[in-house]
């Protein structure tokens, strides 16, 4: 009889739809990962290098090591101690501001009665996508004293007193045009609530403003949260213009055009990186505290289901 043929087993197991997928999955968010890499883990160490040197980038060859000096004469500095309140009262100031206008506007987009709610809401959320800078140019352009379109056009026609000083104009008017984000959140987050528990709640005689305290707005509390953070993140270390000069230093918030000045006005990088590592300690911390806090206001619907079983 011929020998029996034998059959030739490949020592390569298939792979498992789980590793798989995980694979693609890694290679899908490998540009990413290259990217927050390259240009944002790298400079992020660096900086921290930095910070303990006194790294002056007019004379790179004198750089020496300095351990906490930088961090100690923060505390002695009282222009970046008033930089980094300063910092404080803009976002106690304009978060809240933003909130509430962006809740109020979810409000509204979320009724049926809202004609044309789809080219609104592209309208509300268009202004986001432009960048600061073309915001300043637009306001400057709309609010500057004696020559400004409001001036020329409102104010002078009713002899009224000109718009003065357009920094905190701009400062309130940055703030509202960068609701759409935060405006789309509670949208979403209002237009997935179960319609029968507004049903329910005015069959029991509540009105509109009870259903929206009541339901509404401890439903989206977690869109809420998640706008807070994402405001506070912008609000102390939004985008930063290099510009090397003063004119658009004051549309930022101080700390930042702190930063900005020692770095390229003093080319003190070495204190310019110590200063950046205390504004991401105190927003670090801020956070924490919010996600502390969040246990006590925030509804989070897994949570209640669990501790229900």
């Amino acid at each position: 009889m011929p020998p029996l043929s034998k059959k030739v087993v490949s020592s390569e197991r298939p792979l498992s739809l789980a590793r798989y997928e995980a694979r693609v999955g890694l290679l899908f968010i490998l540009p990413w990962l290259l990217g927050f890499v390259l240009l944002k883990l790298i400079p992020l160490l660096t900086a921290l290098g930095f910070s303990f040197t006194d790294f002056y980038m007019l004379e790179p060859e004198r750089t020496r090591f300095v351990g906490l000096a930088n961090y100690a004469y923060f505390l002695r500095d009282k222009m970046a101690g008033a930089s980094l309140f300063g910092s404080i009262g803009y976002f106690l100031l304009t978060v809240p501001l933003e909130l509430c206008v962006a809740l109020a506007l979810a409000a509204i987009f979320s009724s049926k009665r809202l004609r044309a709610r789809l080219l609104l809401r592209t309208l509300v959320f268009m202004p986001s996508i432009l960048s600061a800078i073309a915001i300043y140019f637009i306001w400057d352009g709309l609010t500057t004293p004696g020559s400004g379109w409001i001036d020329r056009l409102i104010l002078r026609p009713l002899n009224l007193p000109s718009s003065g000083d357009s920094l905190y104009s701009f400062l309130l008017m940055n703030t509202l045009w960068s609701i759409g984000p935060g405006f789309l959140i509670m949208l979403g987050a209002m237009q997935g609530i179960n319609p029968e528990l507004y049903e329910a709640a005015r069959v029991d005689g509540a009105g509109p403003l009870t259903r929206f305290f009541s339901i509404t707005i401890p439903l989206i509390s977690p869109a809420i949260f998640f706008t807070l953070v994402i405001n506070l993140t912008g609000a102390f270390g939004g985008s930063v213009l290099l510009d090397r000069g003063v004119t658009f230093r004051q549309v930022f918030s101080p700390m930042e055009s702190y930063i900005n000045y020692t770095m390229f006005s003093l080319s003190r990088l070495g204190y310019a990186s110590a200063l950046t590592w205390v504004m991401f300690l105190v927003t670090m911390t801020i956070t924490v505290i919010l996600f502390q806090s969040a246990r006590r206001w925030v509804y989070f619907p897994e949570e209640t289901t669990h501790e229900s079983f």
